[in-house]
């Protein structure tokens, strides 16, 4: 039982893992993209939509698809593919082709993300809940930490943009092995959802789009500060590739800090602070002018977020009798949307005034979000 309670929550880590590792690379591969294709920088950002938006489509999917199919069918079928069109982007010289790839790993990622979460609240007490639920999330940031700099590393020795998803191939086919031999638990029918009448609380729906606000003001910084840092600060590709490894190293370091912490403090106290910290620490990242000085910071607002995502997550879920499938779908599907839209926004944002606006829009997002969650923590369970 331990072995299989242990398959399935590597398998959840790995999809996790696997989807950071996809939208890590962005800012730092689409300068070598651009040269590739002979598009603008612009333009194959916008490409980047066909990763997002099937990750949006998954996760619509994902609301409906676990009353019909079960986990362990949809892990094998979904990392079998991802598997392989990863792999297929090696072979592909047309930036559509290259983008109907990223489509349907985004599209499978968006119900394996939705897949893992449900797993996990499926598979632990309220108590080991959320420290579970922030371990994913550091699933999320050591992979963007270590593909970022793998990402940086392969560009500056001219292998080219894809070998970084050709690499990524193997963990894909990892989670697809240990899925095959593992057993998930049952998906039941949404009764708590019929049990309210079809309708979860205010703040359910303040959660979700608090989450929406995450997604959308995170990756509008990261999907632009390195060409930023490189426009207009001067700085090499190294320097400002290493500005979303640091973030996500002190995301990393952050997560294993709250999986122990937030069982002292509790969720509501956590995100508390996070929606502070996390707002607070965004707005130096357009004051700074200085590299070096942003790739300290750069580390100081990643370990602010405090894995604000998923402790958001774990506060929705408390407000219901239930955590049900649907429910995680559906807060899965907010921050989804914010990570869908962020390359159409910022690429339209940055041909109408500038990269250095990009990021004082991510700012005001969170500012927005943590407005939003304040709200929503006055709530509490009858």
């Amino acid at each position: 039982m331990m072995a299989n309670i242990s398959r399935i929550t590597t398998v959840s880590f790995l999809t996790y893992f696997i989807f950071s590792a996809m939208l890590a690379p962005i800012g730092i591969i689409t300068g070598p993209m651009a040269e590739h294709f002979d598009q603008t920088v612009s333009d194959v950002t916008r490409q980047f939509g066909w990763l997002t938006g099937g990750n949006f489509v998954g996760a619509v999917i994902a609301l409906v698809i676990f009353d019909y199919v079960g986990l362990k069918k949809l892990f094998t079928v979904i990392y079998g593919l991802i598997a392989a069109s990863l792999i297929a982007l090696r072979a592909i010289d047309n930036l559509d082709t290259a983008s109907y790839l990223l489509g349907l790993v985004g599209l499978g990622s968006g119900i394996g993300l939705a897949g893992a979460a449900i797993t996990i609240s499926r598979s632990y007490t309220e108590a080991r809940r959320a420290s579970m639920l922030v371990i994913t999330d550091g699933c999320f940031s050591v992979a963007g930490f270590l593909v970022s700099w793998a990402a940086t590393f392969l560009v500056t020795q001219a292998l080219g943009w894809s070998l970084t998803y050709q690499l990524l191939s193997l963990f894909a086919v990892a989670t697809f092995l240990l899925a095959l031999v593992s057993s998930f638990p049952a998906v039941e029918q949404d009764r708590n959802l019929q049990e309210t009448g079809g309708v979860w609380p205010l703040p359910v729906w303040l959660c979700v789009i608090s989450l929406f606000l995450y997604t959308l003001g995170q990756y509008s910084m990261l999907f632009w500060l390195p060409n930023y840092a490189i426009t207009q600060l001067g700085a090499t590709e190294i320097k400002a590739g290493g500005l979303v490894g640091q973030f996500w190293l002190g995301m990393f370091l952050a997560q294993a800090f709250v999986a122990w912490w937030v069982m002292k403090v509790g969720v509501r106290l956590l995100v508390k602070i996070a929606t502070v910290t996390t707002c607070l620490f965004s707005f130096p990242l357009w004051l700074f002018t200085a590299i070096d000085g942003l790739l300290i910071l750069a580390l100081l607002w990643g370990f602010a977020n405090l894995s604000l995502l998923k402790a958001t997550i774990s506060l929705a879920t408390e407000m219901v009798v239930i955590p049900s499938a649907r429910l995680v779908s559906l807060l899965l599907l907010g921050a989804t949307i914010g990570t869908a839209v962020s390359p159409f926004v910022t690429s339209q944002i940055v041909d109408w005034t500038s990269n250095h606006t990009i990021l004082i829009f991510g700012s005001a997002c969170y500012g927005v979000l943590t407005l939003l969650l304040f709200i929503a923590l006055r709530y509490k369970r009858p």
